[in-house]
């Protein structure tokens, strides 16, 4: 039998799982729900939400911001973009894409226009100008002499024996008829465009599994022999569109397609919609296939210092600067693989790009090493996998440092995150409902959350204290088991708990209500801050549990500093 005394005066691992409650060396808590972690390591009682506006289904957001004080918050449902500044839905725009597809949705901005992309639909774009909103199909550059179009060209697989003899048309000179050697057309190929004969063509009509009618807009000449020299657009219905984008050094990029999911295409610089590689020359397109032993599906592409293509095996970077189709340096750096099925944004974390990993359990973070040559893939989440509940969203809030990533259960698991402080640390957010989405905006986090069967759009504020304005939660803090002398505690009787707090009106000490001086509930007055002890605590012999909780289900703020412990153990 031994005295004790030990203070835990920083939190700064926050919740970690129970396969850690015998290490000695961290500065964790074995649950850690609706608070953060501060700065100086102590722990403050979450920010309350507040309402924004009552929507109509579920729903995904995407930030859009045009200008300083000029911030709207796009509400993807159901066949719509709805836009939103504040509480005022200022546009409702109609798309072809429902729910489902939503998931899949991935966006890039530069200046005041969206680029949305997703592999069963053509391209749109979101554009203000002025007070109006449009949206309009994406379409790749034509060139004014003949109206050929500037879209990149493929030969596909499933199309390498094929051979089309060509024929005349009875519909016209510039009209051909397109015989290949085996079935290979289907309708989805109407629309789409083809390269041969030194000329752009484009599917007229749908005949037969074996025939179609073509159009091109310059003179041709009917060839002798079956043509294999041909080559089909890397983007139609038929053969999908780009699965990623991002802006890279003035170049517009997508990655992967249904039909050639290790492409990366980029385009010209500075036209963005032109992706014609002409000769090679500096400013021209550029396009690269991944190649390695395994199959790589790119889930997304992100510009960062170099451009990184994350897909479902790895992550490869290209670090060419500047990027010309003579000088393209790419290499695979890591094999965790991001998720395919669904878009989860990465995010941008002190200067490293954080994702999640394809088995939804970790959240990596990609960063270069000190010489700045090849990237690593730190788990953030070592010590708290059990957090990770299959991730459906993920934001970043830099004003607050805190990253979000929403559960399939509804439930948010929160990262409070300062290096430079060594602060890391993930904690469990709940509210009375379930968090669809999340999205970070000039220093707000705004989250759709479904109460009931309602579906609501609102904000985390430091001047809520309750969700919604009528929605109570409480908060909890619990200690990972004592350690003591280095060894694991069998017996304890606390004689005496102490917690120092700043600016609080309540506080539970191991299920019973603190006593706090009665001036503080004032409404001038920001609480108390000091020492709040409680004595005679009692034995307790299953040791694996929490020696000491912090909670409260009252809806006052809590800042604790630190939490004292004095009393005997026993090995």
């Amino acid at each position: 039998m031994a005295d004790f005394i030990k203070t835990q005066n920083s939190f700064a691992d926050g919740e970690v799982a129970p396969e850690f409650f015998a290490r000695d060396n961290l500065n964790g808590l074995s649950r850690l729900e609706n608070m953060d972690v501060l700065a100086g390591g102590g722990l403050r009682r979450r920010r309350g939400l507040e309402t924004v506006v009552k929507i109509n289904s579920n729903a995904r957001l995407v930030p859009f911001s045009v200008g300083e004080d000029e911030n709207y918050m796009l509400v993807l449902t159901d066949g719509h973009i709805m836009i939103y500044n504040g509480a005022t839905r200022v546009r409702d725009l109609l798309v072809p894409w429902d729910f489902d597809a939503v998931a899949k949705i991935q966006y890039a901005q530069r200046g005041g226009s969206m680029i949305f992309v997703h592999p069963q639909y053509q391209p749109y774009i979101l554009g203000k100008n002025g007070s109006t909103f449009s949206l309009t199909l994406f379409e790749f550059a034509r060139n004014d002499s003949d109206m050929t179009v500037n879209m990149p060209f493929m030969k596909f697989d499933d199309a390498t024996d094929i051979k089309i003899t060509v024929t005349t048309n009875s519909a016209g000179n510039n009209y051909a008829t397109f015989t290949t050697n085996k079935s290979f057309w289907t309708a989805d190929n109407v629309g789409g465009r083809l390269m041969l004969l030194n000329n752009q063509w484009q599917i007229s009509q749908y005949v037969s599994p074996t025939v179609v009618y073509a159009y091109t807009n310059g003179q041709y000449n009917v060839p002798s022999a079956p043509v294999t020299d041909w080559y089909e657009a890397a983007f139609s219905t038929r053969r999908g569109w780009p699965c990623s984008i991002t802006f890279h050094q003035d170049r517009l990029v997508f990655g992967g397609s249904p039909t050639w999911p290790s492409g990366v295409w980029l385009s010209q610089v500075g036209r963005h919609k032109n992706f014609n590689v002409g000769t090679g020359l500096d400013d021209e397109a550029i396009f690269i296939t991944l190649m390695s032993q395994q199959r790589q599906q790119i889930c997304t592409v992100v510009s960062s210092d170099n451009l990184q293509i994350l897909t479902n095996a790895g992550e490869w970077a290209i670090s060419s600067k500047p990027l010309t189709p003579s000088a393209v340096d790419i290499k695979q750096h890591t094999s965790v693989g991001s998720v395919a099925s669904h878009y989860l944004p990465p995010q941008k974390v002190e200067g490293a790009t954080v994702f999640i990993s394809s088995t939804r359990r970790d959240i990596r973070e990609l960063s270069l090493d000190a010489l700045g040559e090849n990237y690593n893939a730190r788990d953030l989440c070592t010590q708290a996998k059990h957090l990770m509940q299959n991730p459906v969203d993920i934001s970043y809030n830099d004003d607050t440092r805190q990253l979000f990533v929403v559960m399939e259960n509804g439930d948010m698991a929160v990262l409070n995150q300062n290096s430079a402080l060594g602060i890391s640390a993930w904690a469990r957010y709940k509210t009375q409902g379930q968090f669809k989405s999340v999205a970070s905006m000039s220093g707000t986090t705004y989250v759709v959350v479904k109460r009931g069967d309602d579906f609501w759009l609102e904000k985390f504020s430091d001047d809520a204290l309750q969700d919604a304005g009528q929605y109570d939660f409480s908060y909890t803090a619990s200690a990972m088991p004592l350690r003591a002398s280095g060894h694991n505690a069998q017996m304890t009787r606390i004689k005496k708990i102490s917690v120092r707090v700043l600016d609080t009106k309540t506080l539970y000490i191991n299920g019973n209500r603190a006593t706090l001086p009665n001036c503080i509930y004032a409404e001038n007055t920001s609480g108390y801050s000091g020492d709040v002890t409680m004595n005679l605590l009692g034995c307790q012999r299953n040791c694996i549990e929490a020696p000491w909780t912090i909670s409260s289900n009252e809806q006052l703020p809590t800042t604790v500093l630190s939490v004292g412990i004095y009393g005997y153990y026993v090995v």
